[in-house]
């Protein structure tokens, strides 16, 4: 199966950033690609929650998750959005950061909230309090596709490892880990914790990336392909533009029974 990865480089105009994942959709389509993949917040990278409540769109409203949906129909590829910054109705007035699967049909297979936020003081200068705008999800989800069983997740879920655990022994053989990375924290963990997840789970790591100057904030792309036996198959650097990667899914059997690690679980007393 040949996998396309986007890297793109979103602003704060939702109708631009369509524009431009579009383009790069029909681009990986064009070199072949099946599964074609957006990084997190793909439609709306803003540092400011005045213009995300001007800008950002209920699910059903959403002008993104339409053309995308339009987009694989016509292309007849599988999409995973790796997440829209979308409107809820919760009285808080928080966002939702939601990945969406795309069938080929542009029917959505599987819709994720991304869990974990990011509550972090990376440097005196660099500090982020995801929570404050967007609310977490509450569910883990693996999705059936016709290559194998996907299972969702975004950006700092990537260091909770035992939610990758949960979806590898619930079916999952592909990991999805779109993300919008800190440069400071990118540089220092990104490519370890994702061979972590892929060599602890005998999983596809498929992590789509945003990358760049996002008008004051950066982020700090490598879009990675990861096989199941821990090897980096695909890293774009930091430059826009769009990966492919032929990956087999035999590779995840092969993983699994040399290193039978997700069937050895122990309870245990203690701490």
């Amino acid at each position: 199966m040949r996998v396309g990865l986007l890297q793109l480089t979103s602003g704060d105009d939702p109708a631009s950033n369509l524009n431009a994942t579009l383009s790069a959709i029909r681009d990986a389509a064009g070199q072949g690609a099946t599964f074609i993949l957006t990084p997190e917040v793909t439609n709306c990278v803003s540092t400011s929650r005045t213009h995300q409540q001007a800008v950002l769109q209920h699910e059903a409203d959403d002008q993104t998750l339409a053309a995308l949906r339009s987009e694989a129909a016509t292309l007849g590829v599988w999409v995973s959005v790796g997440s829209l910054a979308l409107k809820t109705d919760d009285p808080d007035g928080r966002f939702a950061n939601r990945s969406f699967l795309i069938e080929t049909t542009g029917a959505i297979a599987a819709r994720y909230d991304k869990m974990h936020m990011f509550d972090v003081t990376v440097s005196a200068t660099e500090t982020y309090r995801e929570s404050a705008r967007y609310r977490p999800g509450d569910r883990a989800v693996v999705a059936q596709t016709p290559f194998g069983r996907v299972g969702l997740s975004v950006c700092y879920d990537l260091r909770f490892a035992y939610l990758y655990r949960a979806l590898a022994q619930a079916g999952a053989d592909i990991l999805l880990i779109p993300s919008a990375f800190s440069p400071v924290t990118g540089a220092a963990h990104w490519e370890p914790l994702l061979r972590a997840r892929a060599i602890e789970t005998g999983c596809f790591v498929l992590a789509a990336a945003q990358t760049g100057d996002h008008s004051g904030r950066q982020t700090y792309g490598h879009s990675m392909a990861i096989s199941p036996w821990g090897e980096v198959l695909l890293d774009m650097g930091t430059q826009n533009g769009v990966g492919v990667v032929d990956i087999d899914m035999q590779a995840v059997s092969d993983a699994r029974i040399s290193i039978a690690a997700l069937t050895h679980d122990r309870t245990f007393e203690g701490p």
